[in-house]
């Protein structure tokens, strides 16, 4: 599995990181059912690996991501965009066939 975390979205994340005073903290990225176009991302810290992660390490930081999110998440660019048109993580994901207006949902 590829994912790229450009380094403006790492310095956020290990920014948000240090926030927490908590070195342990690693990243979980995700997929789960929802939204107007079938999936949505999600992001978290936590510290718990789970039996089916995949872990690598990127950028300073330990990032987890569930094998079923995996398929979904192969080839995704995370970058972190600070403009005009708001401030916040933006997930190019080529496995998307379909995304919705506001960005955060897909379908694949």
């Amino acid at each position: 599995m590829q994912l790229t975390i450009t380094e403006k979205a790492a310095e956020e994340i290990k920014r948000i990181i240090e926030q927490e005073n908590d070195d342990e903290l690693a990243l979980r990225i995700g997929v789960q059912g929802g939204g107007c176009s079938g999936l949505t991302y999600f992001m978290t810290l936590e510290k718990e690996v789970r039996q089916n992660d995949k872990v690598f390490e990127q950028n300073g930081f330990k990032v987890l991501v569930d094998s079923k999110s995996a398929m979904y998440l192969d080839g995704t660019e995370l970058e972190f965009t600070d403009g005009l048109s708001g401030r916040g993580f933006v997930f190019n994901n080529p496995n998307a066939q379909r995304t919705c207006g506001c960005g955060s949902s897909f379908a694949a």
